[in-house]
């Protein structure tokens, strides 16, 4: 877990002396350690295992992160940053569940996220996302929550679980959601915490509304406004994050054990993957086709989301030639 620390500004930072912030590694780590690459991404394992017992130091550093994003702004937390920087890691880093499905599970602290998001140019879902992204913000000095939020795209709210995780924050009094790793439909903007306030972005539609005493984040999807989540915005602890991932990674009946849930940002276009279904949409026009095999999979990930894994052993109870 991450433990906060007091330390001076980075060079070029505009945080003040004594802020807390997240630790970060000050120097390089030994030599010797397993190379991380996209080739064979299962080297994380031994990466985090040796840095772990060698170079006892916090692994996630932020000059690192903005690489992997392509980030080159300047470090302060405005809106006009935010706004950009939401839209950059989104764009970036890809949803997906693969290695639930590939038997190899999801760890939540931030260290085993730096290293296969950002290390293994890899991508993740909304715990992995969020985590980090909540990190970079405080790093850039917003003072930023997390919150988990009840899924109602498909199930009724009764039967949702809170398993999915966002963000808040507030810029001049103002608060604003972020929500990295909804992947879908999610917005690549911020959205303000506003009842009934219209979000455009581009042929994009969002607002937030209050059902239950909760607010629900809507989207525009093919012409109506749909929810898709519920949340009481009460504060995220570490605890929820570690029981939620557990139950979301291994329960027989959750959706991700189940389904293959892909979305990337590349281009322009936004490709999502519904166990075979490929949708691209592109402003408003859509084009769909369908996965032959693994091999197609592949090929796709390769293309689109800028990894390369090996799908043997990819495992889809939801696809009978998958299974």
């Amino acid at each position: 877990m991450l433990q906060p620390c007091q330390t001076q500004p980075a060079p070029g930072n505009t945080g003040r002396s004594g802020q807390t912030f997240y630790s970060i590694r000050v120097a390089d780590p030994p030599t010797g350690l397993p190379e991380v690459t996209l080739e064979n991404p299962t080297h994380v394992q031994g990466f985090q295992a040796v840095r772990a017992s060698r170079f006892p130091v916090p692994l996630f550093e932020l000059d690192t992160y903005l690489a992997r994003i392509g980030w080159t702004g300047r470090r302060v937390p405005t809106l006009d940053t935010l706004n950009v920087l939401t839209r950059a890691h989104m764009s970036a880093i890809p949803f997906e569940n693969l290695d639930v499905l590939l038997g190899r599970g999801v760890k939540v602290d931030l260290d085993s996220i730096f290293a296969k998001l950002v290390l293994a140019r890899r991508g993740g879902y909304c715990f992995e996302h969020a985590t980090l992204f909540h990190a970079v913000l405080e790093q850039f000095g917003f003072r930023a929550r997390t919150h988990a939020a009840r899924v109602v795209m498909i199930v009724p709210r009764t039967e949702a679980p809170r398993t999915h995780m966002l963000i808040s924050l507030e810029i001049d009094g103002r608060p604003i959601v972020v929500d990295p790793g909804f992947g879908g439909h999610g917005p690549l903007v911020p959205v303000p915490l506003v009842a009934g306030m219209d979000v455009r972005d581009g042929t994009d539609r969002y607002r937030f509304v209050r059902e239950h005493d909760e607010w629900v984040l809507q989207a525009e999807i093919d012409g109506r406004m749909v929810s898709l989540w519920t949340s009481t915005l009460e504060p995220l602890q570490p605890v929820d994050v570690v029981m939620a991932n557990h139950y979301v990674s291994t329960f027989p009946d959750s959706p991700f054990v189940n389904r293959l849930m892909l979305r990337a940002i590349t281009n322009g276009a936004r490709t999502s993957v519904m166990n075979r279904d490929v949708t691209v949409r592109r402003a408003a026009e859509a084009t769909k086709y369908q996965l032959a095999d693994r091999a197609a999979l592949r090929s796709l990930l390769a293309r689109d989301f800028g990894f390369d894994l090996d799908l043997e052993s990819l495992r889809v109870p939801s696809v009978p030639e998958w299974k």
